[in-house]
């Protein structure tokens, strides 16, 4: 990986990260009265800091990644002056409270549990995935492989070294491209929700060399990622153009599994009588094949 794209530290993330919430932060909405042109978008580093009640060094530090563990208190303070939402408040917590528990995680392959594989199996008539947390494709069932991903090996997910990784399919293949008819708004949302779980895994090579690759490979992925937008994913509508069976609107759901080190059950469902339900009955394998 290039070097200019080795920014993994927790202090680059944190100074890069309060650099944009403050750049969408107006002097306006703040209720700081201006003069005169300013050159810089959003608010000054001394504007933030009196907001926030902190020196205006100290501050200086914190985005230079120079002052480690800040208070609580401080971070509050910055996340109201910032007007960071839930998600946003979290992540900045992650980024300048880092932990020994944190930094002791190391990157190693990931593997399904055994009860999440058993529930994928157990619902049929639910599209649905399980998501390791670097975005790899660790299982599925029939259903779910056939909505997301029917033009890959049914059996792909078993195999550790070659699994599908969801990112990737977003950005680099253009059938799972074509799958989402407003992919920007899609990809915009992988991209804030990756920032949401990496901040929790600063020292992990394989997610550090995922988003190097991609920040290569995909110009979109770079600029996403330069933006620093957090969101957590939880639920809301998938709007997909399936090559088969049409247009589908399907809400979907991410249920994080508890002590799996951020697996997550990613599932699909449609109102009872719409016509998704309806395409959705069209696509589902019948019994004795396997999708």
């Amino acid at each position: 990986m290039p070097a200019h794209l080795q920014r993994t530290t927790a202090s680059n993330e944190l100074g890069d990260f309060l650099r944009t919430r403050r750049a969408a932060v107006s002097p306006e909405d703040a209720g700081i009265t201006t003069w005169g042109t300013r050159r810089v978008p959003g608010l000054r580093r001394e504007e933030l800091a009196q907001l926030a009640g902190i020196s205006v060094n100290y501050y200086i530090r914190l985005e230079q990644g120079q002052s480690a563990n800040a208070s609580d208190a401080i971070i509050e303070a910055l996340a109201r002056a910032l007007r960071l939402d839930d998600a946003e408040r979290t992540h900045l917590y992650a980024m300048a409270r880092p932990t020994t528990a944190k930094r002791r995680r190391t990157a190693r392959t990931e593997s399904p549990t055994t009860g999440a594989v058993r529930l994928l199996a157990s619902m049929p008539d639910v599209p649905a995935m399980l998501l390791g947390r670097r975005n790899d494709v660790l299982a599925w069932n029939p259903l779910g492989h056939l909505l997301l991903a029917g033009h890959l090996d049914p059996a792909a997910p078993e195999r550790p070294g070659t699994r599908p990784n969801h990112l990737r399919l977003l950005f680099l293949d253009p059938h799972t491209r074509e799958l989402y008819r407003n992919w920007a708004d899609e990809a915009a949302l992988a991209v804030s929700s990756l920032r949401y779980t990496a901040a929790d895994y600063p020292d992990d090579r394989l997610l550090a060399e995922l988003i190097g690759d991609l920040s290569i490979n995909s110009p979109e992925f770079a600029r996403l990622w330069a933006r620093h937008d957090v969101r957590l994913c939880s639920s809301g509508t998938k709007q997909l153009h399936h090559p088969e069976v049409g247009d589908l609107d399907l809400h979907y759901e991410v249920l994080h599994l508890p002590d799996s080190h951020g697996q997550r059950l990613l599932t699909h469902t449609a109102a009872a009588g719409s016509a998704a339900a309806d395409a959705l009955s069209l696509l589902r394998p019948t019994p004795g094949t396997s999708g």
